[in-house]
C-alpha cells in the first residue's frame, strides 16, 4: 500500500516561517536580560511587540528606548530586518554564504515570498536586494549618526543611526528616541525628516522597481509594473503633503507655529509615514479629523508589491481605478501605458481589497466591544494601522485591553503576510474547476 504523501506549498511555508520567528522573537523578550526592568515583558506584550516588529508595523505596547535593554532593543532590530526582506532572503543569504546550491523548492519560495511575476533570475534579484538593503542602510546610518552626533555621545550616535536607518527602510518605524515621542522633537529638521523619507520610500516602492532602475541604464526601458508603481507612489506622496499641508495649516497644536519649510516638512513627513511606516513628526492625537482620515486612506493604500511595506498595494488601487474608470467610459478592456490589463489581475485586485476591507471592518467591529467608550476613529485608525502594518496610533496600542491586543497582533500578522495567503495557507487544496457553469445575469447598480 502506498504511502499518502504530505508537503506544504509555499503559502503555508510563508505563514508558518514568519510564526516561528514571531514566536522566538516572542520568547525572547520575555527574558529577564531584554527588559531594563529585569522581569522580561508579559507574554501577550511580548507576541505583540515581535509580531510588530517581524511585520513591520511599528506599533508599541512599551516605550522601545526606555523599556528595553541594547540586547531587547537587538532582538527587535534583528526582527525587523527579517521581516523587511522576508525570511526567505535571509535564508538565501546563508546559502551565498555557505556556497550552497539554491534548490528549485528554494527558488519557488523566493519567487512567492519577494511577490514575483516570474522565477527567472530570482537568485539574482534577491543577491541584489541584500546589496540594496546594506548601501542604503549603510548610507542612511551615517547620515543619521552624523547628525544625531551633535546632541549626544559619537557611541551612542551611530547606534542610533543604525537603528533608526534599519527601522525605516524596513517601514517599522520604531524609535529610541523614548517617551513615546518619536520623532516629533525633529518635525523641523531637514536632515533627519529628508533621509528618514527617503528611506521609507525606498523600502516602500519594491525591490523589483529598485532593480529596474539600477539596471535603466543599460535596458532603458521600464515594465509596466515598475511604472505603475512610480506614478502612484509619486501621486500619493504629493496628493498627501498637500492634504495635510493645507487641512492641519492653521492648527495650532500641529503646523500652525513651525515656519513655512517647517510646515512643508511636516506635512512631507507625515504623508510618507502614512504609506506604511509608524514613525511620526506631528502629534496624531493633535491633527484635525479631516487630516486623520486622509491618513487612513494612505495607510490602506500602503506600499508596493514587493516592498518591506503593507497595505493593498499601490498597482492593486490602480488597477482598481483603471477598472472603474474603464467602466464609466463604457470600454471592455482596463488599458495602461497602452498595455490591457488582463481580467486575472482585475479579479486579484478586487479580491485583495475586498478581503482587506472585510479584515478592517471586522476587527474594528470586534474593538467596538472590547474597547467600549473608546472613540470609534481611534480605533478605525488603529485596525488600519495594523493591517497596513504601518505603526500610527493615536495613543491607543497601550492602552489596549488583553483581547484589544490579541486583535491587533493578529491584524499585523494578516497584514504582513496577506489575508489571501493566510486563505491559500488553511485551504487544503486548490484545483481549478474541470468543467463551466453556464451564464446567468443578474442586475448591477
Amino acid at each position: 500500500m502506498q504511502r499518502k504523501k504530505y508537503y506544504l506549498d509555499p503559502p503555508k511555508i510563508l505563514v508558518l516561517g514568519f510564526a516561528a520567528i514571531i514566536l522566538l522573537g516572542c520568547l525572547l523578550l520575555t527574558l529577564p536580560v531584554s527588559t531594563v526592568n529585569g522581569h522580561g515583558l508579559s507574554f501577550l506584550n511580548a507576541l505583540f511587540t515581535a509580531t510588530s516588529a517581524t511585520c513591520v508595523t511599528g506599533l508599541v505596547v512599551v516605550d522601545t528606548g526606555t523599556a528595553f535593554t541594547l540586547f531587547g532593543q537587538l532582538v527587535i532590530l534583528f526582527m525587523i530586518q527579517i521581516g523587511g526582506l522576508g525570511f526567505m532572503t535571509f535564508a538565501t543569504l546563508f546559502a551565498f554564504l555557505l556556497g550552497k546550491r539554491i534548490s528549485l523548492k528554494e527558488r519557488i519560495l523566493l519567487q512567492e515570498s519577494l511577490n514575483n511575476l516570474s522565477m527567472e533570475g530570482i537568485v539574482r534579484l534577491a543577491r541584489r536586494i541584500l546589496i540594496f538593503t546594506a548601501v542604503i542602510e549603510f548610507v542612511g546610518a551615517v547620515i543619521l549618526a552624523i547628525r544625531f552626533s551633535y546632541e549626544m555621545p559619537l557611541g551612542k550616535a551611530i547606534y542610533f543611526g543604525i537603528f533608526h536607518s534599519v527601522s525605516n527602510f524596513n517601514n517599522a518605524g520604531f524609535d529610541l528616541i523614548g517617551h513615546f515621542q518619536s520623532l516629533t522633537t525633529y518635525v523641523d529638521d531637514p536632515t533627519v525628516v529628508l533621509t528618514i523619507c527617503a528611506l521609507i520610500t525606498l523600502g516602500g516602492i519594491g525591490f523589483i522597481v529598485m532593480n529596474e532602475l539600477y539596471d535603466y541604464r543599460h535596458s532603458k526601458r521600464l515594465s509596466l509594473h515598475t511604472k505603475i508603481v512610480l506614478v502612484t507612489s509619486g501621486f500619493l506622496l504629493i496628493g498627501g503633503t498637500i492634504g495635510i499641508f493645507l487641512l492641519e495649516f492653521s492648527n495650532e497644536k500641529t503646523l500652525k507655529p513651525l515656519t513655512f519649510s517647517g510646515k512643508i516638512l511636516g506635512a512631507l513627513f507625515q504623508s510618507v509615514a502614512a504609506r506604511t511606516d509608524g514613525a511620526n513628526t506631528l502629534n496624531l492625537t493633535d491633527m484635525t479629523q479631516s487630516s486623520l482620515l486622509l491618513i487612513v486612506f494612505l495607510m490602506f493604500v500602503g506600499a508596493s508589491p514587493g516592498s518591506t511595506g503593507g497595505g493593498i498595494k499601490t498597482t492593486t488601487f490602480t488597477t482598481l481605478i483603471g477598472a472603474v474608470w474603464s467602466q464609466i467610459r463604457g470600454k471592455e478592456d482596463v488599458i495602461f501605458y497602452r498595455q490591457r490589463i488582463v481580467y486575472e489581475t482585475i479579479y486579484k485586485a478586487l479580491t485583495v481589497t475586498f478581503s482587506a476591507l472585510f479584515l478592517v471592518m471586522t476587527i474594528t467591529l470586534l474593538l467596538t466591544i472590547t474597547e467600549r467608550g473608546t472613540d470609534f476613529l481611534r480605533l478605525v485608525f488603529e485596525a488600519t494601522s495594523a493591517f497596513g502594518t504601518v505603526g500610527l496610533s493615536m495613543d491607543l496600542s497601550r492602552e489596549l485591553s488583553p483581547l484589544g491586543k490579541a486583535l491587533i497582533t493578529f491584524t499585523m500578522f494578516a497584514g504582513r503576510v496577506g489575508p489571501l495567503t493566510i486563505a491559500y495557507a488553511v485551504t487544503i487544496r486548490r484545483n481549478p474547476d474541470s468543467f463551466r457553469y453556464p451564464k446567468g445575469k443578474i442586475m448591477i447598480g
